[in-house]
């Protein structure tokens, strides 16, 4: 992906960089239709700092004006003057603060200083040695971009965010191309967007590297590095590759590193890639979201699980949803049983070639796709104001990232649902989410869908509370399943008249052949149309997701990232 200083359609993760709501942003946007060159302060009263007092050029300024932006924010503020003055950065801050804006604002005012004092001759994207000769017969040298700041991001999604941002901030600049190197794009498209030899070069980490020991990029006169959420690079195993990128650019560079944490792992890294940084840390604030209503649903096991989630996805309130699991292969299987059952749903992970998730996201904001069934990382960055539900179908590892979940709906002012599935095993990982955002989560118990082990003491009501589907015990609906009969159970195979259907298998009546655990066509069938789904499921791995191609993907997925 590649980004020309022409204005971006894409305002709005612009916004999501700056850390501003979109429905404001879109209502200051209308008076600043034609682009000014006027001083920040002059677009209206602002208390406190603003853009300009910070340090930044005119250029810069009026870009952020046109875009309807006034005051930056808390990271913003600390970060901009000290990143202008060439120190390095040590930045701790919550998503959503605004700290795309906190990195690309100092870095281009720094672009855009060069420009004002150097008289720049043409960049020569080829290898300067020369035949004084001119022989023809020589073989000409394969380009090689030679950028100025490099941006590392963890995943294909946050890169291009950053790559579009700066495109924004910058589009008043002469000579400040953006390139974006993302694993799952075509190496040929790569290399004739570096031949351009762009200033600013945004990548996820095992694609650069890739290109770094093809000698198609050289880093040895970067003057800036940015690691954005490092923390997460690190917990998706990146820390050799990182280390390998560092050692490819000149000490001199300025380095600004930006994370969640500033402890564990983190701490280590710093040590080694920044010198004298200034430490800013912006604490983490806990909104109490009064726009989303939080639910918590105990559940016995994944089919118990599995049921109620059928349940609930079929509330007539929902308009679109975002189901969250653990891991990628959870998250293919289960959009994969999910279209089984009819909801048009979709996997979104990081293992899917980019032109899987590109197709996936359109469809999503097409309203072709109902139903997400994603990973955390993946999820980011997805701001789609049609998503009315989230649903935890796996508590998330770190508490941070349930905030970061819900996030996903109630956008703009709306209201939104978040339901979270809690086996009674997972009680520690609700404590530490509770803790996190200082309150508790009611507890809530549909009939027909009651866990056998009576929930720990708190409160009911909220989403879902209404009386369930017949079941009894917590026999409930199976995906695509009809109402079950009386009994835990019933409708699976298992011993009472109630029947039904069960996972994908005609109706049974208590039989073995086609209920719970049956080996052809029930749950958990190996051969036709079992737990799992079918080969070719939407969204399964196989295919490689929402309309992908077999023929997508990367050759290594991890450094496709």
């Amino acid at each position: 992906m590649t980004s020309s200083n022409t204005a971006s359609p894409l305002n709005a993760i612009a916004d999501a960089a700056l850390g501003l709501d979109p429905q404001t942003a879109a209502q200051e946007r209308e008076p600043h239709a034609a682009v000014t060159t006027e001083p920040a302060d002059a677009a209206g009263a602002v208390e406190g700092p603003t853009f300009a007092s910070l340090g930044l050029s005119a250029e810069i300024v009026s870009a952020l004006i046109a875009a309807g932006y006034k005051a930056p924010t808390p990271v913003q503020q600390r970060a901009i003057p000290a990143g202008i003055a060439g120190r390095d950065l040590l930045v701790s801050s919550p998503t959503g603060s605004g700290k795309t804006a906190a990195f690309m604002l100092p870095a281009i005012e720094r672009f855009a200083q060069l420009q004002r004092t150097q008289v720049q001759a043409p960049r020569d994207a080829r290898d300067p040695a020369r035949d004084p000769r001119g022989d023809r017969r020589t073989r000409r040298p394969q380009p090689v971009a030679r950028p100025g700041l490099l941006v590392l991001t963890p995943t294909r999604e946050l890169a291009m965010q950053v790559t579009t941002a700066a495109s924004t901030y910058g589009k008043h600049l002469r000579r400040l191309r953006t390139v974006s190197i993302l694993g799952g794009v075509a190496y040929g498209q790569q290399l004739m967007l570096l031949a351009k030899n762009p200033e600013i070069l945004v990548a996820t980490p095992g694609r650069l590297l890739d290109h770094l020991e093809r000698g198609r990029i050289d880093l040895s006169e970067l003057q800036m590095l940015v690691l954005d959420e490092a923390d997460r690079m690190l917990d998706m195993g990146f820390i050799d590759d990182i280390e390998t990128i560092v050692a490819a650019t000149p000490a001199s560079r300025q380095t600004m590193l930006f994370s969640a944490t500033l402890d564990g792992k983190i701490g280590s890294l710093t040590g080694r890639l920044l010198k004298d940084p200034e430490r800013i840390e912006i604490a983490q604030r806990i909104e109490q979201r009064a726009n989303i209503a939080q639910t918590v649903h105990y559940v016995d096991d994944r089919d118990h699980k599995d049921r109620l989630l059928d349940h609930l996805l079929r509330d007539s309130g929902l308009d679109q949803a975002i189901v969250f699991t653990a891991t990628k292969s959870d998250a293919d299987q289960l959009a994969g049983r999910l279209a089984d059952a009819g909801f048009q749903s979709a996997a979104l992970h990081g293992d899917l070639p980019q032109g899987a998730r590109n197709r996936t996201i359109r469809a999503l904001r097409e309203r072709r796709v109902r139903v997400l069934v994603a990973t955390d990382v993946a999820a980011r960055g997805i701001d789609i104001p049609g998503i009315t539900h989230v649903f935890n179908y796996d508590l998330p590892k770190f508490a941070e990232d349930y905030v970061h979940r819900i996030g996903r709906t109630g956008r703009a002012g709306r209201s939104g649902i978040a339901v979270s599935l809690v086996h009674h095993a997972e009680q520690g990982a609700l404590k530490r989410i509770e803790r996190f955002v200082r309150a508790p989560l009611p507890v809530n118990v549909i009939e027909g869908f009651e866990p056998r082990k009576a929930p720990p003491a708190g409160g009911r009501g909220g989403f879902g509370g209404g009386r369930g589907r017949p079941g009894g015990g917590n026999g409930g609906r199976r995906f695509g399943g009809k109402p079950a009969g009386s009994g835990y159970g019933g409708g699976n195979g298992g011993s009472g008249n109630g029947g039904g259907r069960g996972w994908s298998g005609k109706s049974s009546g208590g039989g073995s052949r086609e209920g719970y655990g049956a080996s052809r066509e029930g749950y958990g069938g190996s051969r036709d149309s079992g737990y799992g789904g079918s080969r070719d499921s939407y969204g399964g791995s196989r295919d490689g997701g929402y309309g992908a191609r077999r023929g997508d993907g990367p050759r290594n997925p991890r450094r496709g990232s």
